[in-house]
């Protein structure tokens, strides 16, 4: 996620907290799911190992490429070549969409991938920003939201079933200099394409240490369903009140598409109230190694990680999956 620019001056926020990392940090998977509906609605459980394995993939790329992956990088790149691998491997779609204005010079591609199947005058979209900050590898912001994206495409692809709509998954290129490759796609849309997409969803920061449980606009049509699987693991989700408009659902909102998704927090403070509901050291920041070099594997909140992806998971399937199954 990028940082907050000052309106007039464009300068960058700096408070970036340090605290006591929570037990939650290293917690094994969360294995506490609602027994789902008996229908073909029923979403699969993600396996958050091979998250992690995405993650662990990504964590490589950094250090072969001089500690991170900022989009202007070979290490970016990389990423990109690495995801794009895995999706076209399980029989996606897959677009390389140059950033070619608006970006910072140099910087890569986003990376489009689309299931084709569905209807595609219904489009839902679900992205997260690939490429980090010079700092550090960039394992939670974002590497955790790009692995959770992409362990839900491939788990998609795999389970394959009947689709009622189209599922469109994004990596987005440039997001730590100013959302610049999510920026560019939605203007290089036709209106015609635009109305199509019936929602986009954001996930960016999805395993932070301190984290607290977080949903985009909580309270519109389009973050129902994530909403509704976090409330049925107890979570008490909050508004994303710290990630508005610094993240890549940003220009969906502005060009009046609905957006949603998910959110563990970057450096803005826990509260006592949501250490006594979540856990963790109130007063710390939700992630101490925000945009920093600590922003590594060991960075990394398995437990909420894996209620993201299954969250994702949930929403494609109450979204876009048909009721019916394949003969």
């Amino acid at each position: 996620m990028r940082r907050r620019f000052a309106v007039a001056s464009f300068s960058l926020a700096v408070a970036l907290g340090c605290g006591t990392l929570p037990a939650a940090a290293a917690a094994p998977a969360d294995t506490a799911r609602s027994a789902p509906a008996v229908n073909a609605l029923a979403a699969p459980d993600v396996d958050v190992t091979k998250v992690r394995a995405h993650l662990s993939e990504l964590s490589a790329i950094a250090g072969r490429n001089g500690g991170n992956r900022r989009s202007t990088t070979q290490g970016y790149r990389d990423s990109v070549a690495y995801v794009k691998g895995k999706l076209q491997a399980a029989g996606y779609t897959v677009t390389e969409q140059p950033c070619t204005s608006g970006c910072t010079s140099g910087a890569g591609p986003n990376l489009i991938a689309e299931w084709p199947q569905g209807d595609a005058n219904n489009v839902y979209m679900f992205g997260a920003h690939l490429d980090g900050v010079s700092a550090g590898p960039g394992m939670n912001d974002n590497g955790s939201g790009s692995a959770a994206l992409l362990e839900n495409a491939l788990t998609l692809a795999q389970q394959n079933p009947a689709m009622r709509n189209r599922v469109r998954f994004a990596w987005w290129t440039d997001e730590e200099q100013g959302l610049n490759g999510s920026e560019f796609y939605v203007r290089s849309l036709s209106s015609t394409q635009r109305s199509r997409i019936r929602a986009y969803y954001n996930f960016d920061m999805v395993a932070s240490t301190n984290g607290g449980y977080f949903i985009n606009r909580i309270t519109t049509s389009a973050a129902a369903p994530m909403k509704a699987y976090w409330d049925s693991l107890g979570l008490q989700p909050e508004e994303n009140t710290e990630g508005a408009g610094r993240s890549d659902d940003y220009p969906f909102q502005q060009a009046g598409i609905p957006t949603s998704g998910y959110a563990m927090g970057a450096s803005a403070r826990k509260t006592s109230a949501q250490a006594a509901k979540w856990g963790g050291t109130a007063g710390s920041a939700y992630d101490p190694c925000y945009h920093r070099s600590c922003d590594t594997l060991t960075n990394v909140n398995t437990t909420g990680l894996n209620r993201a992806a299954d969250g994702i998971a949930h929403t494609l399937w109450q979204q876009a999956v048909s009721s019916t199954t394949r003969d």
